[in-house]
């Protein structure tokens, strides 16, 4: 004769996965599509499902993935008269019309060079403040 509660032969099954599996290309696009200058990332969280928190982790790991994707970034040239005071010195009287140029880095960092930079130096420059 069985006693309450000494049924042991019932089994139960787990039904569904609570997790959902995110391809690095689902999270590359998405960390893309939160990363741009102006993009509230809380509404990116909610439109594909996730919380905040998880779209700042993804943003930290993939950090390096999405800094290696080239991108195009708009460029301002402006004439030095209209730079600001805290330019360095400039160029001779007689080179012509002297031209800063503006580059705002993916790190929201901006650099102003004169038009006579060398390229390499301006490839180190930015290597180094990327970093």
């Amino acid at each position: 004769m069985a006693m309450s509660g000494d049924d042991f032969d019932r089994q139960f099954d787990v039904v569904a996965d609570t997790r959902r599996r995110w391809s690095l290309a689902e999270k590359l696009r998405i960390v893309d599509e939160a990363s741009g200058a102006c993009t509230n990332v809380s509404a990116v969280a909610r439109r594909h499902g996730i919380k905040p928190a998880l779209l700042y982790r993804w943003k930290k790991e993939l950090a390096g993935d999405v800094a290696a994707t080239p991108a195009l970034l708009p460029v301002a040239v402006i004439p030095a008269s209209a730079a600001d005071d805290d330019k360095g010195p400039g160029p001779e009287e007689n080179d012509g019309p002297a031209y800063m140029v503006e580059i705002e880095l993916g790190n929201r960092r901006i650099l102003r060079v004169s038009q006579q930079i060398d390229a390499n130096v301006l490839t180190r420059l930015i290597t180094a403040l990327e970093g």
